[in-house]
């Protein structure tokens, strides 16, 4: 099988304590920080990067700790763990402040690291965020013990291979197959089937509510209609980019990853967003590719708040 767009790209390494994270760097201008959300890879950015990289933005992507190229060695994961892999990477960079991009618990990271080092991050892609953890219930509780069988070997891939097709509901990428099957080979390899699992059993999002109020940087909310990771998909937009004063859109026919399901309208509505965040230069064609975005996509202004559905992996 042909390599993706990402996986054909030069890999480059980040040292941290417990390991390398892995990423790639492409383009040149003001810089994005793209991360995938758990059990996900570079790939999923597949789309989204290319253009930004066209419109004029250096375009970093990385793994998460365990995942895609990143070191399987990592014993701490999670919402903080992945939020200061974020901001090493933009201060080994040197050419932050960043926006940083995240889809699901990559997303709670950014916005953790938002919070965290305000100086370091100029604005927010949040695409399918997890900014609150889900009310307490009998099914969270027994969730831990859940993920620690299904997510272990020999069935582990294949599992979730399963549910990440699941989530996707609605509209799918060309690709979808092809994704879903590198995920899948990518679990298979020695240690990244545990990484993944400490990942999902040590999960709290908790960490990030807390945070919010201290997130200065403007930022876009997307997030898909039909995304069954929460009870009500449009109401908790909602109480995001109220609580965050943020842009929202909500799209059509899409589950929990906008980023390849729709990129007809992530693309054109984060050139948008790009291009009037403060000391973003004028980006010849990114205002007439964003004039799209309005018409596949519902925006949002803020509104009451809403409860993130119980159950299930909160990737």
């Amino acid at each position: 099988m042909a390599m993706t767009t990402s996986q054909s790209k030069p890999v480059a390494l980040l040292p941290r304590p417990e390991g390398d994270i892995a990423y790639t760097d492409s383009g040149s201008g003001p810089l994005v920080v793209a991360v995938p959300g758990m059990g996900d890879l570079r790939s999923t950015y597949d789309d989204l990067a290319p253009a930004l990289v066209e419109a004029g933005y250096r375009v970093v992507v990385t793994d998460l700790r365990g995942h895609g190229d990143s070191d399987t060695t990592f014993r701490t994961h999670g919402d903080e763990a992945t939020g200061t892999d974020l901001l090493a990477l933009v201060e080994h960079l040197d050419a932050g402040p960043a926006v940083l991009l995240g889809n699901s618990m990559g997303a709670s990271s950014a916005a953790w690291a938002a919070a965290e080092r305000p100086d370091l991050v100029r604005g927010l892609v949040l695409l399918s965020p997890f900014l609150r953890q889900p009310g307490s219930s009998a099914m969270q509780r027994v969730m831990p013990a859940v993920y620690r069988v299904l997510l272990a070997r020999p069935w582990g891939a294949a599992f979730w291979a399963s549910y990440y097709s699941s989530i996707t509901k609605g509209r799918r990428s060309p690709r979808h197959a092809e994704h879903v099957a590198a995920i899948r080979r990518s679990m298979r390899e020695p240690g990244r089937l545990r990484s993944f699992r400490d990942l999902a059993v040590a999960l709290d999002h908790s960490v990030v509510e807390p945070r919010l109020p201290a997130v200065a940087a403007p930022a876009l909310v997307v997030v898909g209609a039909l995304d069954p990771d929460f009870s009500d998909p449009a109401a908790e937009l909602d109480w995001m980019t109220d609580t965050l004063g943020a842009r929202g859109v909500l799209v059509p026919e899409v589950g929990h990853y906008p980023q390849h399901q729709a990129p007809d309208v992530v693309v054109p509505a984060v050139l948008d967003f790009l291009a009037g965040l403060p000391g973003t230069p004028a980006r010849p064609g990114a205002a007439d590719a964003a004039g799209t975005a309005g018409t596949a996509a519902r925006p949002q202004d803020g509104g009451p708040a809403a409860s993130a559905q119980d159950g299930g992996p909160r990737a």
